[in-house]
């Protein structure tokens, strides 16, 4: 059986100026729980966080793959990669309200 409906690979970048890669069915959502430092313990005490990336897919296997390609990325391929997508502009700015500092 397939898993279909919505699901998001997406990049984070932390106040050091890290990135946090991850997936998700509801980006909006994670994204919130890692501001208010739930979620991956990686982001804790590197708030605030910003989108930087964002790619939906259909289904769960292929957010799967996507998420571990985007992990083996050297820092420099996932800084051209969020330079030149214009999806996650969309997605900001539809779904996303500005971060806020606090955690």
């Amino acid at each position: 059986m397939k898993r279909t409906g919505s699901f998001h690979v997406y990049i984070v970048q932390c106040s050091n100026g890290s990135y946090y890669t991850g997936s998700t069915s509801n980006l909006k959502k994670r994204i919130e729980r890692h501001r208010q430092g739930r979620g991956a313990k990686y982001l804790r005490g590197k708030a605030p966080i910003r989108l930087v990336y964002a790619k939906e897919y259909r289904y769960y296997k292929n957010v799967l793959r996507a998420e571990r390609d985007l992990k083996k990325l050297k820092r420099k391929q996932k800084q051209a990669l969020i330079l030149n997508d214009a999806q996650t502009r969309k997605l900001m700015e539809r779904a996303l309200p500005p971060c806020s500092s606090r955690v």
